[in-house]
């Protein structure tokens, strides 16, 4: 990012992006560096600290040792706790994350409505009160049939919980089974003090417009969201969807392959350029650890360079064996 940009965004009054990296340091030394806004570890083996900033994701990684991913931006981070949430700000930027067993609000639809009734609370008396970016991670999302499939529930008690919080337009969003504790919900976010600029895509049906075939209450979350600088665009949890339809069934290579035109399409939809670098780490999501060693191979074919963080974890539809989410620098 060159040295005028970032002149022009301070005259704005814009932040810049925080930057997300994939580091092998341990969560302490992450934790001390300045301007450390949020640090995750992945998995059952890492390290728990009792820091705010300091979140354990229920998805194993493949890669051992895992990395851990730290959020940084510019100035002084404030931290601590409201109730059960979480919370760190700087910069004008703010993480908030909460954790709920679901058994305690009468299951998944409950502890959605909980956990978004309160993010909302929270978030409204707040500067950085313009959300961008969200990351749900539920245990057994494919667990239960039709309307009572487990992921639906969750999108029911999303959108009670919510109410017309985004009725402006959604953000960007990740939703992911994990296979920790089957009983856990975990909600984290990204907010700004200025809005973003959300971007859909076009070979994609917008996810709030999918069909009643999807469920009695559509995913409420944008395909990306370009930051208030328009220096980065996050990017949803991107599968093989066309249209609304998931594609190649059983196959994961195809399916990959797929995703990779997908993000491609949002990436020309964003004006951003094409591809991605050394400073876009992704995320993939894959169902079957049979299937981790050749989407490592295929994404490192496609994307030389690019810092993948590979992950077990289903996808919501029980079709679509692999998924990827990330961020792209301007």
């Amino acid at each position: 990012m060159v040295e005028g940009c970032e002149s022009r965004w301070a005259e704005a009054g814009l932040a810049r992006a925080p930057r997300i990296s994939y580091r092998m340091n341990d969560a302490a030394a992450l934790l001390a560096e300045p301007g450390t806004l949020a640090v995750f570890g992945f998995g059952g083996h890492a390290a728990d600290t009792d820091d705010p900033r300091w979140l354990r994701v229920p998805l194993e990684a493949f890669d051992a040792p895992a990395s851990l991913e730290a959020w940084q931006v510019d100035g002084p981070v404030q931290h601590g706790r409201h109730g059960a949430l979480r919370w760190s700000a700087g910069g004008s930027w703010l993480y908030a994350a909460l954790e709920l067993d679901e058994r305690e609000h009468g299951g998944p639809a409950g502890a959605a409505r909980v956990a978004y009734a309160q993010l909302r609370e929270f978030i409204g008396g707040r500067d950085e009160r313009q959300v961008l970016r969200l990351w749900n991670y539920q245990g057994a999302i494919n667990q239960g049939d039709g309307d009572t499939e487990r992921y639906k529930l969750f999108c029911d008690g999303r959108a009670e919980g919510c109410g017309d919080w985004f009725a402006g337009g959604y953000p960007a969003a990740t939703a992911i089974g994990h296979h920790g504790d089957p009983h856990l919900l975990q909600v984290y976010l990204l907010a700004s003090a200025q809005a973003g600029t959300a971007v859909e895509n076009p070979r994609q049906v917008s996810a709030w417009r999918y069909p009643r075939q999807y469920g009695r209450t559509a995913p409420g979350f944008a395909r990306a969201m370009r930051l208030p600088a328009q220096d980065a665009l996050a990017i949803s949890g991107t599968a093989a969807v066309v249209g609304h339809a998931s594609a190649h069934a059983g196959d994961t290579a195809a399916q990959l392959d797929e995703i990779l035109i997908n993000l491609e399409a949002l990436l020309a939809s964003a004006g951003m350029p094409a591809g991605f670098d050394t400073q876009a780490p992704l995320k993939a999501y894959v169902r079957h650890l049979a299937d981790a060693p050749r989407v490592r191979e295929r994404l490192q074919q496609r994307l030389p360079g690019v810092p993948v963080l590979l992950l077990h974890g289903d996808v919501c539809r029980s079709e679509l064996l692999v998924e990827l989410d990330g961020w792209r620098y301007a």
